[in-house]
């Protein structure tokens, strides 16, 4: 006679399918209960980031954070069973080990940081053994667009994040690819001649971000000569569509230089939809036309109705895009998933 043997314990909450979602920025931590459906479930907390804290601090503020999300209130009350935790950081993140590979000084010590097993370590004395999923914010933004967002339902979808920098993310049947390297979909660094001769915050020179970011705009506009009580890239915008001509043609530069790399970028993996996020995806015509102009002057003719279109999700989109990363490691099945990309 043989023995089975034991089944192993499944997480608290798998059958109810709720994990926690978190999104940790360089300011600001937010995070929320999501379902197996993709829906966030109760309201969502947050907390300062202890950026310059050191990764002691951050790791304990993320394990407080999720903490209080389960417990339903930062005052206590009825503990919800989750099944696993998923965080979006900035960084460039190796997701098979919840480690962070590169980062910024925007959180000062970040890499190296063994994420996933700190916050594991932290939660397991309350909330028992949990999976902890860590991914790129990008990637994490763009995986949540992709499943309950602009591109739901959809196989294929790139994702291009344009605000204080330039990033994005390829989303293949629900999840982002990160490649060998763990920086797929980084359209920021690729080069455009619209860029020429400006250096990009990675340190090269001519790269996307030099030209598309935000600050970059309105270090542009400044040092063509603009108006010096231009704050921000917001300001820059209203200073085009009030008819300030160096405004107009510095921030159409930035949506013609995004547009040609989205055409190259759209060329290479032909996705069935194009997704911008970001604070300069709130823009008026005086960048979406120009945008759509240089892609469509660029892309081939098979691509030449491919969509591009804003984001719809919002600060939520991370959180859930995160939260799917940690569904899918505690091997919970996801509602409203894509097909299968080709």
């Amino acid at each position: 006679m043989t023995t089975a043997a034991p089944t192993p314990e499944r997480p608290r909450g798998q059958e109810r399918g709720l994990v926690v979602g978190l999104d940790l920025g360089g300011t600001k931590m937010a995070a929320s209960l999501v379902s197996a459906a993709g829906e966030q479930v109760g309201r969502t907390r947050t907390r300062p980031t202890p950026a310059h804290e050191g990764p002691g601090a951050m790791l304990e503020a993320i394990a407080s954070l999720v903490r209080d999300t389960v417990r339903g209130s930062a005052d206590g009350g009825p503990v919800a069973a989750v099944a696993g935790v998923g965080i979006g950081t900035a960084g460039v993140v190796d997701v098979e080990a919840g480690r962070i590979v590169s980062s910024t000084d925007a959180i000062t010590g970040w890499a190296g940081t063994e994420v996933a097993a700190g916050v594991a370590a932290l939660l397991e004395p309350e909330l028992g053994a949990l999976p902890i999923h860590v991914e790129n914010d990008v990637d994490a933004y763009a995986a949540g667009e992709a499943w309950m967002g602009a591109g739901r339902g959809l196989p294929c979808v790139l994702v291009a994040a344009v605000g204080t920098g330039v990033g994005g993310a390829l989303v293949l049947s629900g999840s982002a690819r990160r490649g060998a390297h763990h920086v797929a979909g980084e359209i920021g660094h690729i080069p455009v001649a619209e860029a020429a001769g400006e250096r990009c915050t990675c340190g090269r020179p001519g790269h996307l971000e030099a030209v598309a970011a935000g600050p970059q705009i309105h270090r542009r506009y400044l040092a063509l000569g603009g108006d010096r009580q231009a704050r921000d890239a917001r300001e820059v915008e209203e200073r085009a569509d009030a008819g300030d001509a160096l405004a107009r043609r510095v921030y159409q530069d930035s949506a013609t230089a995004l547009g040609r790399a989205l055409a190259g970028a759209a060329t290479l993996v032909d996705p069935d939809l194009i997704i911008i996020s970001g604070g300069l995806a709130r823009s008026g015509q005086l960048w979406w036309g120009p945008l759509r102009r240089a892609f469509a002057g660029e892309v081939i003719g098979p691509l030449a109705d491919l969509r591009i279109v804003p984001a719809v999700l919002g600060t939520s989109a991370p959180i859930i895009g995160a939260a799917r990363g940690a569904l899918r490691l505690a091997g919970i099945a996801q509602d409203g998933g894509p097909a299968q990309a080709r």
